[in-house]
């Protein structure tokens, strides 16, 4: 028998039930990476943070399923890879997710919510709930530090959310070729936690909103950490002057955005793209003459002074031919 493999597993209570896993034969289940993610929240209180951040309008004398219960219930399925919110009409009666949610597992009567319920949380939760569920996804990210750290990147950046409907703000985006959410993740660079995501219409952002976010998240940021270096991290659609105003406002604070050339910027860089091109040749003929299939790869930088005619200053740019 293979030693490194365990003979049980232990996990966290639940619904008065001890829960242990054994790999020695027996009923299998796809789904019990619902009581894992149950064992997660247990101890990083993601959930409890979200349910205080949420007005519950519901009379108390007609709930069958707590705040908390939903949102567990919606989480754990969507990370389990049921998305669409019509799957908890089937695995409402799943007894790992029950188990998961808290509910006796094998009892009949206690199931969990079905699709509806679960849209109509969705559709009721106001402007102020997701300012405040985005205000405690970055509470969360600090109270994963034990202490401040010296420098954090805040690696900005929007993704896609296709849609698929007549959803309100859903806007046709050419660059993804289809009607979508354009919602802004901020991930930390250096260690990959998230630090907040705010659900936005699929429309490209300006750099007014883009700094109106950011500035509520360092807000939130320097009252825990006052000296810790903050770098801001985007691609070229960042690089507008609002952010860049916005860096300037305050110290241990900077950023590094992509830049796109232009009819200014590409001609100070030619320099260096011709001296680029002529190493270029030299290793391909040295290549040739080696008998190597491929010529060593050609990676040169250089500093240029440049300020767009919206900036409020001269900036260093690094250029890098490509």
């Amino acid at each position: 028998m293979d030693n490194s493999i365990p003979t049980q597993l232990r996990f966290p209570a639940s619904a008065g039930f001890t829960i242990r896993a054994e790999f020695d034969g027996g009923a299998m289940s796809s789904d019990f990476g619902a009581v894992l993610l149950r064992g997660i929240d247990l101890q990083i209180g993601l959930i409890p943070r979200l349910v205080s951040a949420i007005h519950d309008k519901r009379h108390a004398s007609y709930i069958d399923h707590p705040l908390a219960g939903l949102l567990r219930q919606r989480i754990f399925q969507t990370a389990s890879g049921y998305a669409d919110g019509n799957d908890a009409n089937t695995l409402r009666r799943d007894p790992l997710f029950k188990l998961a949610v808290g509910r006796a597992p094998l009892d009949e009567g206690n199931d969990l919510a079905s699709g509806p319920t679960l849209s109509r949380l969705e559709n009721n939760v106001s402007r102020k709930d997701i300012c405040r569920l985005a205000r405690s996804f970055v509470e969360a990210f600090i109270a994963s530090y034990a202490d401040a750290p010296a420098v954090i990147v805040l690696d900005m950046d929007h993704s896609e959310d296709a849609t698929h409907g007549q959803q309100e703000l859903a806007f046709y985006n050419h660059h993804y070729g289809n009607h979508c959410y354009l919602p802004l993740f901020l991930f930390e660079g250096l260690s990959g936690k998230l630090i907040t995501a705010v659900l936005r219409p699929g429309k490209r952002p300006t750099g007014k909103e883009n700094a109106a976010i950011i500035k509520r998240v360092l807000r939130l940021l320097r009252q825990a950490w006052p000296e810790t270096h903050i770098i801001l991290r985007g691609d070229g659609h960042f690089s507008n002057p609002e952010l860049m105003v916005l860096c300037e406002s305050g110290p241990y604070l900077d950023f590094l955005f992509g830049l796109a050339g232009n009819k200014v910027l590409s001609p100070k860089a030619e320099p260096l793209l011709e001296k680029a091109r002529a190493l270029h040749q030299t290793q391909c003929a040295n290549a040739q003459r080696l008998g190597n299939p491929e010529p060593a790869a050609t990676r040169l930088y250089d500093d240029i002074e440049y300020r767009a005619g919206s900036w409020p200053k001269a900036y260093r740019v690094v250029a890098r031919p490509r």
